[in-house]
């Protein structure tokens, strides 16, 4: 019988160690049919309460424990502290499997912190400190987040995805039996639980977040679209169905691949993917399309409720290169528009400074692009020149959109 903590430490030891995205390191892990679940709720419930955790180490620990042995105790918390199993079955699995990693050498250590943890006696710092605890949110971006929302900071912070977004091609009545939340998108449906089956290999439905299905949703139809920065392809291939033809580009090959197996599972034969930087102008392209979508590489924060692996390694420092990069791909890509067409600018972020922010210097330097309103049936707020979907009031979403039309 495998140890209980066996898939998940393999899991998070990719992450942890290695700096692995979370369902990168999932996708790839040889995962028992049986397990697999119970897998996936340990390793997201230790990375969504990983400074918690670490702090319940830093109270107990009579001194700093190695990576490994950290990560085991932190795994073992999560099955003690939110899964509710036996104290005596998980610090005996826990000593166990320190044993068939190598790891024997901690094994006291570990079983007398396990024995004699007491929650209780964990207090959280007060104020911000504390609230960067609770919702494991940096505590840089929430001292931003505290600057921009003033009191809503918290519910911003805390908020929790609603379960799994699927986003139906076809055939939707047939899945719709299973418990679900409707949202203002017919199309797009949040299940408490929906594992991937015959129907996502047939193209019937896609995984894809609310947030970007609510970017696409403010996209206006044309004739040709550019997505500058499409992988994996969700916007794309949602976009084809109201664009007559999609160009959707990626800076990397292994990723255009990534466009291309999306755009041919899902049947959308309109979209056209192709390697491209998003910052170097192609003379081929001045004023070629109708409309193009600059979907920018960001801190990805509006999403820590879907990937809370990404709190591990968020810098302050790597926002001032991700602006100029932001903006490098919004001034590039702006001359790809034909007069009268549309550029977009959207985020997975819901700090002004890559929103708003951006935006501003761009126009700032660009007479020709005046922004639009925005009309969505999501919920959300509007801003100077677009509109942001917070988590707290967009099931979890934390996007932004921009449209500026070309004079």
């Amino acid at each position: 019988m495998t140890n209980l903590f066996d898939e998940p430490y393999r899991v998070l030891t990719r992450v942890y160690r290695d700096g692995a995205h979370l369902k990168i390191a999932l996708a790839e892990a040889r995962l028992g049919e049986k397990t697999r679940a119970g897998t996936v709720k340990t390793v997201y419930g230790v990375l969504e309460r990983d400074a918690y955790l670490s702090l319940c180490i830093d109270t107990f620990a009579e001194k700093p424990p190695k990576a490994a042995v950290k990560l085991i105790i932190k795994i073992a918390l999560c099955y003690l502290l939110f899964q509710e199993k036996p104290r005596p079955l998980v610090t005996d699995a826990a000593v166990s499997y320190l044993k068939e990693i190598g790891k024997g050498g901690a094994s006291g250590f570990v079983n007398a912190f396990l024995r004699n943890f007491d929650a209780a006696k964990v207090e959280l710092p007060a104020g911000d400190a504390g609230l960067a605890v609770e919702s494991n949110y940096p505590a840089f971006a929430l001292k931003m987040l505290r600057a921009a929302y003033g009191d809503r900071a918290r519910d911003i912070a805390l908020a929790k995805s609603r379960g799994v977004s699927v986003r139906f091609a076809r055939n939707m009545e047939q899945y719709l039996g299973r418990e679900h939340i409707d949202t203002p998108f017919k199309a797009l449906k949040i299940f408490k639980n929906f594992a991937r089956e015959e129907g996502f290999d047939r193209g019937d439905y896609t995984f894809q977040s609310v947030g970007s299905v609510a970017i696409c949703d403010a996209v206006e139809p044309c004739e040709n679209l550019l997505d500058a920065c499409a992988a994996p392809g969700g916007k794309s291939v949602l976009l084809a169905e109201k664009c007559a033809r999609v160009t959707a580009c990626d800076l990397h090959p292994h990723r255009v691949s990534l466009i291309e197996s999306y755009a041919r599972r899902m049947g959308a034969g309109n979209v056209n993917a192709m390697q491209k930087d998003a910052t170097v102008f192609d003379p081929a392209w001045e004023s070629s399309f109708d409309g193009v979508l600059c979907d920018v590489p960001c801190s990805g924060l509006g999403t820590l409720a879907e990937n809370p692996d990404l709190s591990l390694f968020k810098r302050e420092e790597d926002l001032a290169g991700l602006k100029e990069t932001q903006l490098a791909v919004l001034n590039n890509c702006a001359r790809y528009v034909k007069r009268g067409g549309c550029l977009y600018y959207s985020t997975c972020s819901v700090l002004p400074c890559e929103n708003d922010g951006v935006v501003q210097a761009f126009l700032r330097g660009e007479a020709a692009f005046s922004a639009e309103p925005v009309l969505s049936p999501l919920e959300h707020e509007k801003t100077a020149y677009g509109v942001q979907f917070l988590p707290d009031t967009a099931f979890g979403a934390g996007f932004y959109v921009c449209k500026m039309r070309r004079l």
